[in-house]
């Protein structure tokens, strides 16, 4: 079975781990009642808070600024407001109910769709628990509205992401050649961090 996680790795190449730290991510996972994936908080802890290949981002639950767990929750309550009972859908896949199989239409919760990195193109991954509650699966949703899952690792969905796969819909992709980009989120107003570049990557 292929490595992912180690395939990520290897393109982003060798993280900092600059704020890694299992205390915060206990709190956190005690806080919503589950355990994030492994390869999830590994991916967080080597390279988080950071901008990846201009669009996506990822937070960390041990900063102040940038921190996943406030994100989680304010994501989660805006999304929470939207009317999920109404019936007159355009497309199929705007219909969260139909689209992911779901009874019940939640967010931040165990049972619930946890939203775990954006983009500033106006997509949104989940991690969310399978209807048969046997395991976990990404869920995401593009800006129209439409959502689609993905039945694998988030590391998978993420490699995936980085090759120029569509991983938020059809028509999705997000792909620059060369070496990865890596821009860490400012931690202060007056920080100015310098990007950095995978490495080369044969794309």
């Amino acid at each position: 079975m292929r490595d992912h996680l180690a395939d990520v790795f290897a393109m982003l190449g060798p993280g900092e781990r600059r704020f890694a730290s299992p205390e915060a991510w206990a709190e956190l996972e005690a806080e919503i009642g589950i355990d994030f994936p492994e390869d999830y908080k590994a991916i967080v802890d080597a390279y988080a808070p950071m901008q990846i290949n201009g669009h996506l981002y990822l937070s960390h639950p041990a900063t102040e600024r940038w921190n996943l767990g406030k994100e989680i929750r304010e994501t989660s309550q805006a999304w929470a407001r939207l009317d999920w009972d109404r019936e007159d859908w355009v497309e199929p896949e705007e219909n969260i109910r139909a689209a992911l199989g779901l009874q019940e239409v939640r967010f931040g919760t165990r049972d619930g769709l946890i939203p775990i990195t954006n983009t500033d193109r106006g997509e949104y991954v989940f991690l969310a628990p399978l209807p048969d509650r046997t395991g976990q699966r990404i869920c995401a949703v593009e800006h129209d509205g439409s959502w689609y899952e993905y039945r694998m690792s988030f590391s998978e969905w993420f490699y995936r992401y980085l090759v120029g796969e569509d991983m938020v819909g059809p028509n999705s992709s997000a792909f620059y050649p060369g070496p990865v980009l890596l821009e860490p989120l400012p931690m202060s107003p007056t920080e100015r961090p310098t990007p950095i570049y995978g490495p080369e990557r044969g794309m």
